[in-house]
């Protein structure tokens, strides 16, 4: 096996972590944090990647299962926390007119109303992965996943559309 180098994973992944952390945070400041805790993660974990699986596959295991512990441990602790919605930091390439801006917002609604295992599937298939590389990545039969996506894309139909309107 070769030498895999950090920094040449992260570079090549760096948008696809992004767009997850994205998906699962909470305040507009959470994705910069969950995307240093999915490369401190992958950093710590390099050494015991066995190359029996692709890297990007890996890669896309360790950042949902990072964002669904940040998330779990959210809901765990809600009633301990407080959200300030006045701060707001927007990074220069996510910024969207109004219009696509909204449909962003609903979209994330309608995607934090999934269960775990729902979110998990469409982010990965939002990122433009084949049942199949979503199938290694979660563990399910690509059947499986074919039919939990009819299911999810109804779902987001049915939450989305009257948002829209």
């Amino acid at each position: 096996m070769q030498k895999i180098n950090f920094e040449e994973i992260l570079k090549a992944n760096k948008e696809k972590i992004y767009r997850i952390c994205r998906i699962y945070a909470v305040s507009p400041a959470e994705p910069q944090d969950l995307f240093q805790e999915v490369a401190y993660q992958i950093w710590k974990s390099l050494s015991s990647f066995k190359g029996n699986a692709n890297i990007d596959t890996w890669v896309y295991r360790i950042a949902l299962n990072v964002c669904m512990r940040h998330k779990l441990k959210l809901e765990k602790n809600s009633y301990k926390t407080h959200r300030y919605d006045s701060i707001e930091f927007k990074a220069s390439e996510d910024i969207l007119d109004d219009k696509d801006n909204k449909k962003y917002q609903f979209l994330k609604e309608c995607i934090a109303a999934l269960n775990e295992s729902d979110t998990s599937i469409i982010v990965l298939y939002l990122e433009d992965l084949s049942y199949k590389q979503i199938s290694k990545i979660t563990g399910l039969t690509e059947n499986h996943i074919a039919v939990k996506m009819k299911r999810i894309r109804k779902k987001l139909f049915e939450c989305i559309n009257p948002k829209l309107s």
